[in-house]
């Protein structure tokens, strides 16, 4: 199924494909990332490396990072540290990834569709509503299909794209008012992450799309400089939004994805045996972070019900789905996502439904 979903796509990115590989010819080969930390990475001496997250230490990106770091020196008997910088420490998302794309930064954890699409447009197919029902399609969907479809996407921006780890599906909070249909998100200012297809969802159902850092945005609420946000249950809890949000619509309007990125010239940089380690530490981080993130949702949920927050759990999902059904259609998408590109997703998530 993957050849074939290559095959269907391949001739509309293999244009952006060679320019892109063009322009990771010049950028790896001056690109000095810091392995910096050690005399050359198959000497014998420890590689360090830092990895960036926006989130705090309980934050769904520290636990994939801090879940990488332990296993990497396990697996290599401490010949590779990885130290975790979680709370923006060194920058937003946005900074971090260009650090990771410059070298400055060897590895970080971002939202897949939140300031990645700067680097590689395509991740944002992420975002086009509705397409997941369930946690399993979309891991589905994420490893079996998208990480090797857009890996030559992310080495043509000299990064490594190692593993999709989870937020989970993101749903609305605001302070206004109860949004049981798509109707009722009319007026409202939401934060949304720095990406076009923020903007033209906030369009389909009339909201108003206000781009805010993520650390910055509990005091953006809690200062009323927005009247909401929409996250996934973890975010919203771990960072205790729910102490300054009256309301929650569990819409679950995308899935959202984490992208685990490393420099590609660190990456290459290392010996064979040394990148053997970091996509099995990848794959580990990934699979622990999903269970914990999952294992938690539901307690979460139950605390910001505690916390006073009314919860709307069956929403009108299909007053939904009608006003957002033609977004991945829109000029200002198809120029950044090409719609082959959403049906390829749309028919994984069908094959794993016919397992």
């Amino acid at each position: 199924m993957k050849k074939m979903l290559s095959l269907a796509l391949a001739a509309a990115l293999s244009l952006s494909l060679f320019t892109g590989c063009a322009s990771n010819n010049g950028n790896a080969g001056n690109n000095d990332s810091s392995n910096a930390g050690s005399s050359g990475n198959g000497g014998g001496s420890t590689v360090t490396m830092k990895i960036a997250t926006t989130g705090n230490e309980k934050h769904q990106s520290t636990i994939a990072a801090q879940a990488f770091a332990d296993k990497i020196k396990e697996l290599s008997n401490g010949q590779i540290e990885a130290t975790v910088y979680p709370n923006s420490s060194l920058g937003s998302e946005r900074e971090a990834s260009e650090g990771v794309n410059m070298g400055s930064i060897e590895m970080t954890i971002v939202t897949s569709d939140g300031a990645l699409p700067s680097f590689v447009p395509e991740t944002q197919v992420l975002s086009i509503p509705y397409m997941f029902e369930t946690k399993e399609e979309a891991y589905y969907a994420l490893d079996n299909f998208l990480q090797e479809e857009l890996a030559p996407k992310f080495e043509a921006q000299n990064m490594k794209h190692l593993a999709f780890c989870e937020l989970g599906f993101r749903h609305f909070t605001n302070n206004v008012k109860e949004v049981t249909k798509a109707s009722d998100m009319s007026g409202l200012s939401i934060r949304v992450q720095e990406a076009p297809v923020w903007f033209a969802l906030a369009d389909s159902l009339g909201f108003i799309a206000t781009p805010i850092a993520f650390n910055e945005l509990y005091t953006a609420l809690q200062q009323k400089t927005v009247d909401g946000q929409e996250n996934p249950i973890a975010s919203i809890s771990s960072s205790a939004f729910d102490e300054v949000q009256k309301y929650m619509c569990l819409d679950g309007h995308t899935y959202a994805a984490e992208s685990m990125i490393m420099n590609l010239a660190f990456y290459n940089g290392l010996t064979e045996e040394q990148r053997g380690w970091v996509d099995q530490a990848a794959v580990y981080a990934r699979d622990y972070q999903r269970k914990a993130v999952s294992d938690m949702e539901a307690d979460m949920l139950e605390s910001i019900k505690a916390n006073g927050v009314i919860v709307c759990e069956n929403p009108d999902i299909q007053s939904f789905k009608d006003a957002t059904a033609d977004l991945y259609k829109q000029d200002a998408i198809t120029a950044l996502v090409d719609p082959a590109l959403t049906e390829a997703v749309r028919a994984a998530v069908a094959e794993y439904q016919g397992k």
